[in-house]
């Protein structure tokens, strides 16, 4: 009979390589919106307000970003959230497109 009062030993779990990876490739995605000559700018507002939560202001901002640069960087998540992002912009007729964070 083992006895009671020796120590337990503790172990460290080892952690699946895959399931590691798996997470750190979730990690980190950009969400870019791109300019096209079918929005009306004040759509654009709305459907990063209506989307993202975002202030008047800063959904104006992005906007202008969009119209003037070409595209903008709206939101940085984990891969499913940008998927979904990208998924529900696409609905709204907007171009948008996601990417991996370097580094």
């Amino acid at each position: 009979m083992p006895d009671p009062d020796a120590p337990i030993p503790l172990t460290t779990p080892v952690l699946d390589p895959e399931v590691v990876t798996r997470s750190a490739l979730d990690q980190g995605w950009n969400v870019i919106v791109w300019d096209d000559p079918v929005n009306l700018k004040a759509y654009v507002v709305w459907v990063f307000q209506s989307l993202f939560g975002f202030a008047h202001e800063k959904a104006t901002r992005l906007m202008l970003e969009v119209h003037n640069e070409g595209r903008s960087l709206v939101a940085t998540t984990d891969r499913e959230q940008a998927e979904y992002y990208v998924t529900r912009l696409h609905i709204f007729g907007l171009q948008a497109t996601m990417e991996k964070v370097e580094g």
